[in-house]
């Protein structure tokens, strides 16, 4: 575990027209029927004015067990990414059950050196966390190819897939604050209020594992933060399990707002059944009066709100608004 001062943010060099990005298996393998989804994310980052290059583990039939390779192999490949100053960018293909194999075998001082944003959900949470706490490193959650640009982008109306490109291409290359993220009519405030923190979280069960490791982040830096979490799969007692964890850990006693993305295939929250997710969520938080705005389309409902991790934001849970308040990029 890193010192418990709070961190200083390190923002990636913010992005030009023409600098490459690679797209680069992090976790889980590409199996053929997906390859098409990575054509179209190609298509989506060069319509953003940027060159994309896939990283050699990118590819149809390469799998060791549930991942693209072993932990080494993709360890060896990220750093490799890292080290390489024409590398501006690092897109996941797609999340999985393999980053907490090489937590500790990525090359934080390449990343010190030349920090450089990472993009993804689900698995690769985990990458955002323990690089934020090991140096400070804005982690993008945000979409990958798979199931972000090349899938729920395709499938979301014209005017909705205009929205996210011109919002994600403007978070990359831009130093300025982007200020309101684009609501929808399906947030809802579970707990009103308004605040201002360090934007912290990602796939629940990955927050809870990260803090489990040598790498969590100090519970200090905590301290006003904004929590952010979603969730797939698995049952409604697991994310109150969850929740019950961070509750024990000291966590929800020192954040200041929360923000809950669209639950998806969580089993136990259908319509009508008891409890549903904001009574589970209030549950747990008991009188910690905190702003919780819920619903928000982050995670695997897709397509997703990039959520820059380490920037400051503000939250106004009743009037259903979440903004940016720092870049996310730097010079």
């Amino acid at each position: 575990m890193t010192g418990s001062a709070l961190p200083h943010v390190l923002r990636p060099r913010a992005l030009r027209p023409g600098d490459l990005v690679v797209i680069a298996s992090l976790s889980g393998p590409l199996p053929a029927a997906y390859e098409p989804n990575v054509e179209q994310t190609v298509v989506v980052l060069e319509r953003m004015g940027f060159r994309v290059r896939r990283a050699p583990l990118l590819e149809i039939g390469r799998s060791h067990w549930w991942s693209a390779a072993t932990p080494a192999e993709i360890a060896g490949e990220l750093n490799g990414l890292l080290r390489d100053p024409e590398v501006r960018a690092i897109i996941a293909s797609d999340g999985g059950q393999t980053a907490l194999g090489y937590l500790d075998l990525i090359d934080v001082e390449a990343i010190r050196a030349d920090p450089k944003p990472i993009l993804g959900y689900s698995d690769i949470s985990l990458l955002h966390l323990v690089l934020y706490a090991r140096t400070g490193l804005v982690g993008f959650h945000a979409d990958m190819a798979v199931p972000g640009f090349g899938g729920h982008w395709q499938s979301a109306p014209a005017a909705r897939r205009a929205e996210l490109e011109k919002l994600y291409s403007g978070l990359l290359t831009s130093t300025e604050a982007i200020g309101a993220l684009p609501s929808s009519p399906s947030w809802e405030c579970w707990r009103p209020g308004r605040v201002e923190g360090r934007l912290i979280g990602g796939v629940i069960n990955r927050i809870v594992l990260a803090q489990a490791t040598r790498f969590a982040i100090p519970l200090e830096w905590f301290d006003g933060a904004v929590l952010f979490w979603e969730e797939m799969g698995g049952l409604a007692s697991y994310v109150w399990s969850y929740l019950q964890v961070m509750r024990h850990s000291g966590i929800l006693d020192r954040i200041s707002g929360m923000v809950v993305g669209v639950p998806r295939e969580i089993n136990g929250i259908e319509p009508g059944a008891s409890p549903t997710l904001p009574e589970i969520v209030l549950d747990v938080l008991g009188d910690r009066d905190i702003p919780v705005l819920g619903n928000v389309e982050i995670g695997h409902a897709g397509p997703n709100l990039p959520m820059p991790v380490g920037v400051r934001v503000g939250l106004d849970a009743q009037k259903r608004t979440l903004s940016l308040l720092e870049p996310a990029m730097g010079q």
